[in-house]
């Protein structure tokens, strides 16, 4: 409605400039304003005419051409990949040109009301000092929006776009073109994808013929039978897509019936085997189950540690209160590159410690540290307190030098013990003061890379995880082997949306919970 009652009371200046950005204003004098609209403008209308139109159009079915080689000549198609991309960003044009324009309708509308009362419009010279001055703030924030906009949200919306296409290694451009194919990604990881029922024959003798089952929840079975006449009639009815089948336990054996609208078949089967094939979904739910395990440890068990730790060395009478501090900082120092992937070297199972352990007679075998999952799981969570515990040392000490000591002696004259004042006194600032560090934590810990790639690489891996996974396998570790190892950009995006989603739920879950928000006028001096 602003737009329609500017157009009605606009003058022919502001009228004009509906479809001409920056006309009302070089018109009434402002032409460094009226100049930058202008050009703004050019270029978009050259952008679209060059290049966004035919990437809009192509962005529904992400191209149509496919890479070709005519004898030894390589004919280059379409590149669903840059039409993805190079779409995303004509929309966010698209939407910086919509408000640069409406921009340029109130600006005409504020200085044809400046004009009419009277007013003085002002120059170009005190358009620029005016960005250096009182509007200094949006000089300065120019940059970083635009930064943000770019390298932060086009890219997770380029990422969740790609979650609903198949790209993968079998769909790479610029040699194949990907598609868009809905939300099976997301059924296929986070419910299971659910498939038609088939039944194949893989071998038959006079004796017996074999077959192999595929199930709707992805699992196989392999199926043996004396009956070759009711298998193959089993099989011809699952070619429809819209079997069933049911497996009944028998005294000599199993009975499979299958039942589809064209019929029924069944047969005796004599032997029975599972192929054991892991799915996605039950992967993801594993190395989903881990990460939190994981965050948890990680978090509180370095956060507690770390705040002991300070408590110990600032107490009265601990001497070399700098010696302590700086060997724990020590850790710190040394680039987590080196020293993680030393430690891995340390405990691998030809490594020092268990060369030591056997030399000594200790031990007849490597033990497991690398190579059991419950063994691996713990030792990543062990050394990763050896990481962690002194950057919360560090802040702890700060934060407990910074407790009034009247507290504490008023609380010895009320009779209060230790265990009292610690968790009356110590934890409650702690918490107030650290809690947006622990929650910033928690989200790190649950993106925590380098710790976990450089000790184990997700190791060890299992014949029951989808996707080269592993059983000290984050979310994010997980993702970058998808991507890196597997070319499966498809299920790696889900990953990626779903890691936004869990960070993004615990935050909003936890943070009106944390002492620095819930009781904040408690500490208020």
């Amino acid at each position: 409605m602003g737009l329609i009652r500017t157009f009605a009371h606009g003058d022919w200046k502001t009228r004009l400039s509906y479809l001409v950005m920056g006309f009302g204003s070089m018109a009434r004098g402002q032409w460094l304003r009226g100049l930058l609209f202008f050009v703004f403008q050019v270029v978009f209308i050259g952008y679209m005419w060059l290049f966004g139109l035919e990437y809009l159009r192509l962005l529904p079915i992400l191209g149509r051409v496919e890479t070709t080689r005519v004898n030894r000549l390589t004919v280059y198609g379409d590149n669903s990949f840059l039409i993805l991309l190079y779409g995303v960003l004509t929309l966010f044009f698209i939407a910086a040109y919509i408000y640069t324009w409406y921009v340029n309708i109130r600006q005409n509308r504020i200085s044809q009301e400046i004009l009419a009362s009277g007013g003085r419009l002002k120059t170009a010279r005190e358009d620029v000092h005016s960005l250096l001055d009182e509007q200094f703030h949006k000089t300065l924030l120019t940059l970083p929006v635009a930064g943000v906009t770019l390298f932060t949200i086009l890219p997770i919306i380029f990422m969740v776009l790609v979650a609903f296409t198949n790209y993968d290694h079998a769909h790479q451009p610029p040699g194949k073109l990907f598609t868009w194919v809905g939300g099976e990604n997301f059924t296929a990881l986070l419910a299971g994808k659910q498939q038609p029922v088939s039944f194949t024959i893989t071998s038959h003798t006079e004796e017996i013929t074999t077959l192999t089952i595929t199930a709707r929840n992805g699992d196989v079975l392999a199926v043996g039978t004396h009956d070759h006449a009711a298998a193959q009639a089993a099989a011809d009815l699952t070619r429809g897509g819209e079997a069933d089948f049911t497996l009944e336990e028998q005294a000599d054996g199993w009975r499979v019936e299958v039942r589809s609208p064209q019929g029924q078949a069944g047969f005796a089967a004599v032997s029975l085997n599972t192929v054991h094939t892991p799915s996605y979904a039950a992967t993801f739910r594993q190395v989903l189950a881990w990460t939190l395990i994981w965050a948890v440890f990680a978090t509180f068990l370095n956060y507690f540690l770390g705040v002991l730790a300070a408590m110990l060395i600032n107490r009265r009478g601990v001497r070399l209160k700098k010696l302590w501090r700086t060997l724990l900082v020590t850790t710190i120092a040394v680039p987590q590159f080196v020293s993680l992937l030393y430690v891995s070297k340390l405990f691998a199972a030809d490594g020092l410690v268990n060369g030591l352990l056997m030399s000594w007679g200790w031990i007849d075998k490597p033990l497991p540290f690398w190579t059991d999952p419950t063994w691996a799981r713990v030792m990543v969570i062990l050394i990763n307190v050896w990481v962690g515990v002194p950057y919360v040392m560090l802040i702890a000490t700060g934060i407990l030098m910074n407790i009034p000591a009247d507290l504490y002696e008023a609380a010895r004259i009320d009779g209060a013990n230790a265990f009292q004042t610690y968790t009356r006194i110590t934890m409650p600032y702690m918490l107030f003061i650290t809690g947006p560090y622990l929650l910033t934590s928690f989200t790190g810990n649950i993106n925590n890379f380098n710790v976990i790639f450089l000790l184990s690489q997700g190791r060890p891996l299992s014949l029951d995880m989808a996707g080269n996974a592993g059983s000290t396998d984050l979310l994010i570790t997980w993702l970058y082997k998808m991507t890196v190892t597997d070319s499966n950009y498809k299920l790696a995006a889900v990953i990626g949306v779903a890691v936004f989603v869990v960070c993004a739920l615990v935050n909003l879950a936890v943070y009106n919970l944390i002492p620095s928000v819930r009781r904040e006028e408690e500490f208020q001096p």
